[in-house]
C-alpha cells in the first residue's frame, strides 16, 4: 500500500477517534441537556451515530490536512533580500486637452 494511503487512513481513523472523545465529552457533560434529549428520544442512537460521523469527516479532514501540511519541507537555505533594483515612481504629468469644437468649452 502507498505511503500516502496509509498516512490517510492513520489521519481519519484519528480524527473519529477524536470525534468519539468529543461526543462522549458533550454527552457526559450533558451539554445543551443533550443525554436527557438522546435518552428519552426512540432515534437517540442514531442521533448520537450521525454526530460522530459528521463530527468524524470533518476532524478527519483538519487531522489530514494537518498532516500533509506539516510534510512540508524547508527549503529557505540561501539568503534572499530581493532585487536590488531601483523602483521607478510614477509622478503625475499634466496633459493639456483641447476639444474638437470650441463649443463643448461652456458646458
Amino acid at each position: 500500500m502507498p505511503q500516502l494511503i496509509r498516512v490517510y487512513i492513520r489521519h481519519v481513523a484519528i480524527g473519529f477517534a477524536v470525534s468519539a472523545v468529543m461526543v462522549a465529552a458533550l454527552l457526559a457533560f450533558n451539554v445543551a441537556n443533550l443525554w436527557h434529549l438522546v435518552s428519552t428520544s426512540d432515534v437517540g442512537v442514531m442521533a448520537v451515530g450521525l454526530l460522530w460521523l459528521f463530527n468524524g469527516l470533518v476532524f478527519a479532514g483538519v487531522q489530514f490536512g494537518i498532516a500533509i501540511m506539516g510534510m512540508a519541507e524547508d527549503d529557505d537555505d540561501e539568503p534572499r533580500g530581493g532585487t536590488r533594483a531601483r523602483v521607478m515612481l510614477a509622478e503625475p504629468v499634466p496633459v493639456r486637452v483641447t476639444p474638437a469644437n470650441p463649443r463643448e468649452l461652456r458646458r
